[in-house]
């Protein structure tokens, strides 16, 4: 069995969750904006949190986005 080390790294488009930053990244939206968007939506089912740190789940927020947002 292969051994998981810390150096490791999933890339982006692999993740389930993503964070704040990576989400940025990933569907090219500004920190400032993508952070009003999920605290305006705070409780749809792309997100995940724990704690203070909050995840957003890509294909369920790729998915919403396609379905339902126009504009942000």
């Amino acid at each position: 069995m292969e051994r998981i080390t810390k150096n490791r790294s999933v890339p982006i488009w692999e993740k389930y969750a993503l964070t704040i930053e990576e989400a940025t990244i990933y569907f090219g939206i500004g920190e400032k904006v993508l952070r009003r968007f999920l605290k305006e939506h705070a409780g749809e089912d792309f997100l995940i949190s724990n704690g203070v740190k909050t995840l957003v789940k890509r294909r369920a927020f790729e998915h919403y986005l396609d379905e339902k947002v126009t504009a942000l």
